[in-house]
């Protein structure tokens, strides 16, 4: 009986500027973050494999703690590979760290903890250094309102009103952990930390915000929304180049 080859699972942090790319998934219309990942790696081990990522990021989100696996049976040393697919990739796409994880380890169905942060540019005036990181809002928002109603979304919730896509979906209903608002100069930046995000959740979370910010909208508006799900989005969804995905954590890491 033959040998056959060990397999090894080698798991990366990536962080990507997503501006130029049509999101995570490989498309048939436009460029992918992952496309450009797995050919990287398929030009460093010389074999094919298959990339898997955690978060499926829209067209233009950004990521600093991307997670992805795929596996392969080269038997490079793990930790070398970021530096090694790092000289193959664009610079808007940087692998942060490489490690061998067990082969039944999968960033989309362990439970997870992940972070997502929104920055909002409200000046008169909008910077063109910050138009692909950020939402330019020259409208005068009440901050200490939107904060106050950040909270509201903290705790066990059904968030079908706060979602645009509800196929496939077994439960609408996500934990939140945090739901936070900081403003530092012109930028007022939303962190939110879950159990789990609907399509589109964090974006129509930040629009009702904002509503909440320009006087359009209230706390109640949001409880009522939880009381009562309509099915149709609360909010409209706040636009893609304000949205990063920060972090994610595995049971292990919490």
């Amino acid at each position: 009986m033959e040998n056959q080859e060990i397999r090894h699972r080698i798991r990366l942090v990536v962080a990507y500027d997503g501006t130029n790319y049509c999101g995570w998934q490989v498309q048939p219309n436009g460029v992918s973050i992952q496309a450009v990942l797995q050919e990287a790696i398929e030009d460093l081990v010389r074999e094919k494999v298959n990339v898997t990522g955690a978060s499926r990021t829209d067209s233009g989100v950004h990521a600093l703690g991307q997670v992805v696996i795929f596996d392969t049976t080269k038997n490079i040393p793990p930790e070398q590979y970021a530096r090694a697919l790092n000289q193959r990739l664009p610079r808007d796409i940087v692998v942060q760290s490489s490690e061998e994880v067990s082969m039944d380890f999968h960033p989309r169905y362990t439970t997870v903890e992940k972070t997502y942060e929104y920055r909002i540019l409200n000046r008169r005036i909008p910077l063109p250094c910050e138009r692909m990181y950020s939402y330019f809002v020259p409208r005068k928002l009440d901050v200490e309102k939107m904060r106050e109603a950040a909270k509201l979304f903290v705790g066990e919730h059904d968030f079908t009103d706060f979602s645009s896509q509800r196929r496939n979906t077994v439960t609408t209903v996500r934990t939140i952990y945090e739901c936070s608002l900081q403003k530092e100069g012109d930028i007022i930046t939303l962190r939110i930390r879950g159990n789990g995000f609907l399509y589109n959740m964090v974006r129509i979370i930040m629009g009702m915000l904002l509503k909440v910010g320009c006087g359009q909208k209230t706390a109640e508006d949001i409880e009522q929304a939880f009381a009562h799900p309509q099915g149709r989005a609360a909010a409209p969804t706040a636009p893609a180049c304000g949205l990063t995905l920060v972090e994610i954590k595995y049971p292990e890491e919490l």
